[in-house]
C-alpha cells in the first residue's frame, strides 16, 4: 500500500504501486528543465557552428571575386562581414523565437521560425550593402543567405531526428497534469501518451462531480486530486506543465487562481482547446479587453496560397523527373521484360472537385488483374472501401520489388506535371470509392491528390479506413507549404523502411 501525496488516500494495486514508482523514476530521470535546456544548448551550438562557416565560405568567394591578393586590409574587411553577419543572424533567430521550448520538434512551426528569421535578415543587409557600398557586399549576401538557410533547416532535422530518438526511449518528454472530466482526461492521455509525443500525462485531477477518487486510474494514469488541490498536486507529482480541459466546472475564476498557484514553482499552464483536427496556422488568438477571442479560419483552397503550392509542385516534379528519369528507364525495361503486358498501367481516379483522371502507375500485376473478380470479390485485408492483399496473387515478382521501393508511383510525377496531381495530397481514390463517402469524407476531394501525403508516412495500407480518411481531411484543410516539405522529407524514410507497401 502506498498513499498520494496529501491526500491520505490509498492507492488500490499493486500494479498502481509499481506505476508511480516507474513515474517518480521518469520524472527524476528525464525532467524537462534539463533536458529542454540541454536541447536548446544544442541548437544554438549547432546553428553557431552552421552560421560562422556559411559566413566564412560566403566571405572566401568575396575575396575570390573581388580581390588579387589578401591584405590585411582586406582580411580584416572580410573578418568584419563575418562578425556583422553572424550577429545579426543569431540575434534575428532568437527574436524570432527560433529556441522555444514549445516548438521543439513538434512540426513545421520550428522549420518556419528559422525560415522567417533567416529571410528578415535580406531587406536590412540589402540595404547596408546599398548604404556601405563595399565591393562584392552583394557576391556575399547572395552566398551566404540561400546555403545558410539550407544548412540551419539540415542542422534542425537532425537534431529533431536525435530528439525523436529519445523519445522513443521514453525521454525528453514533457511531464503534464490533466485537469477536466473523466472522458477529456482519456482523450488527452490517448493522445500524448505514445513514444512520439513530446507530452506524457503523469497524473489526473478531476471535478468533483465525476467521482473518481485519489488512487483511481484513467487509462493507466492515476487520479491524484480534484480541483481544489489541482496546484499543489502538479508540483507534488513532478508536472512540468497544467493542460486544463474546459467544462462547467472548470470557469475563468478556477483558471486565473490555478494561475496563480503555479507561478511560483515554475508550472506551465495550457489550455486545451475543444477543436477537432485544426491546425496551428489556423487559429490566431485576439485579445479584446479583459476576453481573448480564438479565431479559426476557414480551410482555404483558392488564391495565392494554392498559386504558389502549384508552382511548387511543378517545379518539384520537374526536377525530381528529370532527376529519375535513368531510374524510370529501368524499371520501365525490367517491366517489360519480365512479364506480359504493357508497362504502364492506366486507372481512373477522382481528383480534385470530384473530378476523375487517368493516374499512371508502372504495371506491378498480371495484365487484366484489375477485371479478376475471383480475387477482387474474395476477403480483404483492406479497410473501409478499400480492397488490399498482403500476399496478393496477381503481383509479379518485379512487381513485388517495386511496390516495396514505391518505385512503381514514380510515373505519377507525369500527373503533377500534367496538374492532375500534386506532390503532396490526400491518397487518389477510385470512383468505386467515392461513390461510398459520406460528406465529411467528400472533403478530401477539395485539393489535388498527392503523389505521397500524410496516409503513406503515416503507415500507407496498414492504416485504418477511419484513420486514413482523418488524415486526409486534416491535410486538405490545413495543408501548408512548409508542411508540404516537412511530408515529402518523411516520406523519403517511409519509402526506405516500407511500412505499410504491399
Amino acid at each position: 500500500m502506498i498513499t498520494v501525496p496529501d491526500t491520505g488516500q490509498p492507492v488500490r494495486s499493486r500494479a498502481a504501486a509499481a506505476r508511480a514508482a516507474s513515474l517518480k523514476e521518469v520524472r527524476d530521470s528525464f525532467r524537462a528543465g534539463s533536458w529542454q535546456a540541454s536541447y536548446r544548448r544544442r541548437l544554438v551550438r549547432t546553428d553557431v557552428v552552421v552560421v560562422v562557416a556559411t559566413a566564412a565560405v560566403a566571405a572566401t568567394a568575396r575575396g575570390l571575386a573581388v580581390h588579387d591578393s589578401i591584405t590585411p586590409w582586406v582580411l580584416g574587411d572580410q573578418v568584419l562581414s563575418v562578425v556583422v553577419l553572424v550577429t545579426a543572424w543569431l540575434a534575428s533567430l532568437w527574436i524570432a523565437r527560433a529556441y522555444d521550448v514549445r516548438v521543439f520538434a513538434s512540426g513545421p512551426a520550428e522549420y518556419q521560425r528559422v525560415f522567417d528569421a533567416s529571410w528578415r535578415l535580406v531587406a536590412p543587409l540589402a540595404l547596408l550593402a546599398l548604404l556601405v557600398a563595399r565591393p562584392g557586399i552583394s557576391t556575399f549576401l547572395l552566398v551566404a543567405v540561400p546555403t545558410g538557410v539550407i544548412a540551419l533547416l539540415t542542422g534542425r532535422w537532425l537534431c529533431r531526428g536525435w530528439l525523436h530518438r529519445q523519445r522513443q526511449k521514453g525521454g525528453c518528454v514533457t511531464l503534464v497534469l490533466a485537469i477536466g472530466l473523466k472522458d477529456q482526461v482519456e482523450r488527452l492521455v490517448h493522445e500524448l501518451n505514445d513514444r512520439t509525443s513530446g507530452y506524457r500525462v503523469v497524473g489526473a485531477c478531476t471535478p468533483t462531480s465525476d467521482d473518481l477518487r485519489p488512487g483511481e486510474e484513467i487509462l493507466g494514469v492515476p487520479v491524484v486530486g480534484d480541483l481544489r488541490t489541482a496546484g499543489t498536486m502538479a508540483a507534488q507529482v513532478g508536472a512540468d506543465c497544467v493542460a486544463v480541459s474546459g467544462s462547467d466546472a472548470i470557469t475563468a475564476d478556477v483558471v486565473r487562481r490555478l494561475g496563480w498557484e503555479l507561478e511560483p514553482v515554475g508550472v506551465d499552464l495550457m489550455l486545451t482547446a475543444e477543436l477537432a483536427d485544426v491546425a496551428g496556422p489556423r487559429i490566431t488568438i485576439t485579445p479584446e479587453q479583459s476576453v481573448s477571442l480564438l479565431h479559426v479560419d476557414a480551410p482555404r483552397f483558392t488564391g495565392p496560397r494554392y498559386v504558389l503550392k502549384s508552382v511548387v509542385d511543378w517545379t518539384g516534379a520537374a526536377l525530381i523527373t528529370m532527376l529519375l528519369l535513368p531510374v524510370m528507364a529501368v524499371v520501365a525495361v525490367a517491366v517489360r521484360a519480365t512479364s506480359r503486358g504493357p508497362v504502364l498501367f492506366r486507372q481512373a481516379r477522382v481528383g480534385r472537385d470530384g473530378r476523375t483522371f487517368e493516374m499512371l502507375k508502372f504495371r506491378s500485376m498480371r495484365q487484366g488483374a484489375d477485371r479478376e473478380r475471383t480475387v477482387l470479390t474474395g476477403p480483404s485485408d483492406g479497410s473501409g472501401v478499400l480492397f488490399k492483399l498482403h500476399d496478393d496473387p496477381r503481383v509479379t515478382a518485379v512487381g513485388r520489388v517495386l511496390r516495396r521501393l514505391s518505385l512503381d508511383e514514380l510515373p505519377q510525377l507525369f500527373n503533377v506535371l500534367a496538374g492532375q496531381m500534386s506532390l503532396v495530397g490526400p491518397r487518389p481514390p477510385l470512383p468505386a470509392e467515392v461513390s461510398q463517402y459520406e460528406a465529411r469524407v467528400r472533403r478530401r476531394l477539395r485539393v489535388k491528390p498527392g503523389l505521397t501525403g500524410l496516409w503513406q508516412v503515416g503507415g500507407r495500407s496498414d492504416l485504418s479506413w477511419e484513420e486514413g480518411v482523418r488524415l486526409d481531411v486534416f491535410y486538405a484543410e490545413n495543408w501548408t507549404v512548409f508542411g508540404d516539405l516537412l511530408i515529402l522529407a518523411r516520406t523519403a524514410k517511409a519509402v526506405v523502411t516500407g511500412r505499410g507497401a504491399y
